[in-house]
């Protein structure tokens, strides 16, 4: 190839880049740079100039009660819908993936709620929560049990906003499992047949950690939804009562827009995404090496 040629294709290859690179620098780079140097700034008041103050504004928010209590119910609520959707995902395409009658439309109903907008799935799920004419509570009632304020009882809401959200979420990973499975060679299955192993032994054995890769994608997945949550608590409880229903993101968002404190909003924006970097780095150099075989 020539040296013209090769500048050919250089600049070829830049042209095919330029669109991703432009919609990534300005949605994703340039954000992140501005939000981490609002975060250093106190805003100017009345037409006066932004104040650098540094680090200060992270002291203020790690000496924020606040804070801390919104991030111990994001970790909850992370160790509450990862797992439980993960392991619920798994035993659903476990179940649609073999011989079933009328499997289409068990598919179909364990990815309905996968494609419901969330505004909508919150207000179907508000109707179940609903102290009096809910759901949940008259089923109570038929059982000579007391209702529950399950969305107004500090010790019960964020495991009903938890509950939701598995709802949502397991449809969806069930999708990428279902097509790791049906990945996965029959000829194992008859091999495994042929020895006599026990089903438990093969899915043990053979099926789950051929289904790793895919899970650790699926993990990836779980926990930045877990950390994004906004849109249904905006429905469900607006982060009460007293706060214990609040995560990171909403908590970002009442700093910015309810409170109008955007360099806070900005700070804790930024103290999110050093711990997904710190995520990443772990997934990149110690996940990756324990679950892929090629």
């Amino acid at each position: 190839m020539t040296l013209t040629a090769h500048r050919k294709m250089q600049l070829y290859g830049t042209l095919l880049l330029l669109p991703a690179a432009i919609l990534l620098t300005t949605f994703a780079y340039l954000p992140t740079i501005t939000t981490v140097i609002n975060s250093l700034f106190l805003p100017g008041f009345r037409g006066a100039p932004a104040e650098f103050v540094g680090v200060e504004n992270y002291q203020v928010l790690f000496d924020d009660p606040t804070f801390w209590k919104v991030a111990r119910n994001n970790l909850i609520y992370a160790l509450g819908t990862i797992p439980t959707s993960i392991a619920l995902a798994l035993v659903m395409a476990l179940f649609v993936n073999g011989k079933l009658r009328g499997r289409g439309f068990v598919r179909m109903a364990y990815f309905t709620p996968t494609i419901l907008p969330m505004i909508a799935a919150a207000n179907i799920w508000m109707f179940f929560y609903a102290p009096q004419i809910g759901l949940f509570n008259k089923l109570l009632g038929a059982l000579g049990l007391s209702g529950i304020n399950w969305l107004g009882d500090p010790s019960v809401a964020l495991g009903s906003v938890i509950v939701m959200s598995v709802w949502k979420e397991a449809g969806f990973f069930m999708i990428f499992y279902l097509a790791a499975l049906q990945g996965i060679p029959p000829e194992l299955k008859e091999a495994s047949d042929l020895e006599g192993t026990s089903r438990w032994s093969f899915f043990w054995r053979v099926t789950f950690p051929l289904l790793m890769p895919t899970t650790l994608f699926v993990l990836i997945n779980a926990l930045i939804n877990a950390v994004r949550v906004v849109d249904h608590l905006f429905i469900l409880t607006k982060g009460g009562p007293n706060n214990a229903t609040n995560l990171l993101l909403y908590y970002v968002y009442e700093n910015a827009f309810s409170f109008f404190d955007r360099t806070m909003a900005a700070t804790i924006t930024v103290v999110i995404l050093l711990v997904l970097a710190v995520v990443a780095t772990l997934k990149f150099t110690i996940l990756d090496r324990r679950t892929h075989y090629q």
